[in-house]
């Protein structure tokens, strides 16, 4: 960690630096802006390196400007007043029920691009409920991963093929901070140890302040470690299956030594998807320690613990050999003090099947409080798990859902929240998920509303040419490559995104159905459409790959006429331009493939339109007036034929209703009839798919049932592990 010489005067920017929570607060984010913004930019809108960068002078010219002054004085007095946690949610409607935060456990996190230890979301996910429960005063601690080389970079070359890169993270210009424990004098000193077969891995621990909550984020990259050790959680979702176990080995275990060493007493343990089950058998491990039965012990574990699933699609479960888990869990099975058998049947999906080890199947097995993220989805998980309580009728399967949310504080763009409260009221911040927001929206004056979204336009579109530009001068682009990155999109036109991880089932191939139609559309002399593509494909997935090859060739396909982009290296940053700039944001998963998705509430809170399957949480946020819905069926059926009828489906709204709506204008060039249902959007979609509602149904479904009512046993590790100072 590099110090900062900051005058007295504004010596907490570097405090505020450190804690995420500017990363959702506008004035804050303007106040390092207003420091120096030209570094602002360059730094990737990260003020850890930012401060790094400034001038003496400058910093010193910032301490003596009355204007600067104000600004940050007004940002600090928020920044206090929010880390108080007075008058919050959770104190108010909950107080003294929980006697420790919810341990959060997760793969990836997703805060801000700053950090970038996220691949897409699930992460994001994860990032905007650690920020909710912030913002509600919820007691949250999060636990993951550092990954020093994060998720991939991706380049697309001249023939359209993804390119994976890999960058090193510099730990030392993030906003990120080693723990130091007792008997290590430096940052990165042996934290928690795991064993993993016939060695010992330790981890350090490193936190993440994000507002009141704090993630606790491993690290196998230090010296006690033998060199191959050291790489083995640099990357996140490595496509080796030994790899991978061990990563989740050292994140469900070495997580919850993790906490015990920082003295951290979870009323409730939260395992957000399989990745982090082993993190219920270290807790029946410590339950034995104390003298309980494994019977006890699983019973308690149990109870405490909640766990949520993300995907219908079986190739999102991982499903480990049992030679691998024999390999490298045969301890733990001794140490719990049952056979090999009755280990391997808590991850067995089909009683007497010795072939795999399913973590999705550890998890449900291993937590009492399950849920899946949308109701469509809790319908479809029920059937899916239904043969682990064979004894039940299907819809009774203990399978609840809690339909996911975003943190509108975060994807809302400056334009919009001031719009909002303007004509909604100041305190909207505190009151996103308020369903009488519905009848207050229409009030939003329509030109006002039109001249955001314009605004909006062209920014997203400016960016996307400012990439063009530097990849024709940095990275010497062919003509095509730029063609393909946007740099004849028109403003003026009607713009669709197709914006999410490429995968086959998510179908982005479909709009192509039939290439002269869509020429046709497209090209269209007086109302013409540009659909912008971005997303990245699994390294290992090489058909998806082969499909975001033919979508970016078509991009560079002339007779488009430069209608069809592809933005490469989707991230954070590009995510908040797509989210608030398109027009329609378009969604064509098979049917009951897609658990719930978020991006699509992402682009409602910004007045974007939806036309999509009606899978996910468009089931529940469709109501005939808020955008469109492809398709008249949710059940899935043959794959020709559901590819024939919704292409035919998509096209038929685009020429007869999404186009020619949007190109209605009054003689000001004020879509009125679009904008009805732009806001017939906001007001049925923001208050429902928020996280504020999202995070206080699981604290009354799931952590406050799943709290004992009283502080856990201290355990030993604990005890002689203390840590020390950040």
């Amino acid at each position: 960690m590099t110090r900062v010489n900051l005058p007295h005067r504004i010596g907490r920017l570097e405090e505020l630096a450190y804690n995420l929570w500017w990363s959702w607060h506008p004035q804050a984010r303007d106040l390092f802006r207003a420091l120096d913004y030209p570094l602002w930019r360059l730094s990737g809108h990260n003020p850890v390196k930012q401060l790094q960068e400034t001038g003496e002078d400058k910093l010193a010219a910032a301490a003596a400007d009355p204007a600067f002054l104000r600004r940050y004085d007004s940002v600090m007095s928020a920044f206090d007043a929010d880390m108080s946690g007075e008058g919050s949610w959770f104190a108010a409607k909950h107080p003294g029920l929980l006697t420790g935060p919810v341990a959060y456990f997760s793969m990836e996190f997703a805060i801000h691009n700053s950090l970038p230890i996220y691949a897409g979301g699930l992460g994001i996910l994860a990032g905007d409920m650690c920020k909710e429960a912030s913002d509600l005063g919820l007691p949250y601690a999060g636990v993951g991963f550092t990954y020093p080389q994060g998720y991939f970079h991706q380049h697309i070359s001249a023939q359209g093929w993804q390119e994976e890169v890999y960058e090193q993270l510099d730990f030392d210009e993030t906003p990120i901070k080693p723990v130091r424990p007792v008997h290590g004098s430096e940052p990165g000193s042996p934290f928690v140890e795991v064993q993993l077969n016939d060695r010992r891995l330790y981890a350090g621990v490193w936190q993440v302040r994000v507002g009141r909550v704090d993630l606790h984020l491993l690290s196998c990259d230090i010296e006690a470690n033998r060199p191959e050790d050291r790489q083995l959680c640099s990357r996140l979702y490595t496509a080796d299956p030994e790899e991978r176990i061990q990563q989740e080995i050292v994140l469900g275990v070495g997580g919850v030594r993790a906490l015990r060493a920082l003295g951290i007493r979870p009323s409730a343990w939260h395992a957000n998807e399989g990745h982090s089950a082993f993190m219920m058998m270290e807790r029946i491990r410590e339950e034995l320690g104390r003298g309980a039965t494994f019977a006890e012990a699983l019973s308690k574990v149990k109870a405490s613990t909640i766990f949520t699933t993300h995907t219908p699609v079986a190739a999102g479960h991982d499903v480990f050999p049992v030679s691998l888990v024999e390999k490298y869990l045969h301890p733990y099975w001794e140490s719990l003090g049952i056979s090999r058998e009755a280990f391997l049947e808590l991850g067995r999906q089909d009683s007497g099947s010795d072939q795999a080890f399913n973590m999705t199947v550890l998890a449900l097995r291993m937590a009492d409080h399950r849920n899946a993220v949308s109701e469509l989805h809790g319908r479809t998980a029920r059937r899916a798990w239904h043969g682990l309580w064979p004894q039940l009728e299907e819809d009774r399967t203990p399978i609840s859902n809690v339909t996911n949310g975003i943190h509108v504080p975060t994807w809302v763009a400056p334009e919009m929240g001031r719009l909002y409260e303007r004509h909604l009221g100041r305190d909207l911040s505190v009151r996103y998920d308020d369903t009488g927001l519905a009848t207050s929206v229409p009030s939003i004056p329509d030109e006002a509303l039109w001249t955001a979204r314009r605004i909006l336009k062209r920014k997203l579109i400016g960016a996307m040419i400012e990439r063009a530009r530097q990849c024709s001068t940095e990275r010497e682009c062919t003509a095509r490559q730029v063609l393909a990155m946007g740099a004849l999109l028109d403003p003026n036109a009607l713009t669709i995104g197709f914006v999410r991880r490429f995968a086959e089932y998510k179908r982005p191939q479909l709009v192509f159905h039939d290439i002269e139609r869509v020429k046709r559309i497209v090209t269209d002399r007086w109302h013409p459409v540009q659909i912008i593509f971005a997303g990245k494909s699994h390294p290992a997935d090489l058909p998806s790959k082969q499909l975001l090859q033919h979508v970016y060739t078509l991009a560079t396909d002339r007779e488009f006429q430069g209608r069809i982009a592809f933005v490469e290296d989707y991230d954070m940053h590009i995510a908040h331009y797509l989210t608030q700039g398109v027009d329609v944001w378009l969604n064509t998963p098979r049917r009951l493939r897609e658990a719930s998705g978020t991006s699509g509430m992402k682009a409602a809170v910004n007045g974007v339109l939806n036309l999509s399957i009606r899978d996910g949480w468009w089931y529940e946020g469709y109501n005939d007036s808020n955008g469109w819905a492809i398709g008249d069926t949710v059940e899935p059926y043959d794959p020709g034929e559901e590819d024939r009828a919704d292409a035919e489906s998509l096209y038929r709204l685009l020429e007869e209703e999404i186009v020619p709506l949007y190109y209605r204008r009054d003689r000001a060039g004020v879509p009125h009839d679009w904008l009805r249902v732009v806001k017939e959007a906001i007001g049925s979609i923001v208050p429902v798919f928020c996280t504020r509602r999202m995070v206080k149904e699981y604290v009354e479904q799931m952590y406050l049932p799943a709290a004992p009512g009283e502080p856990e046993p201290e355990d030993d590790f604990g005890k002689e592990s203390r840590p020390g100072q950040l």
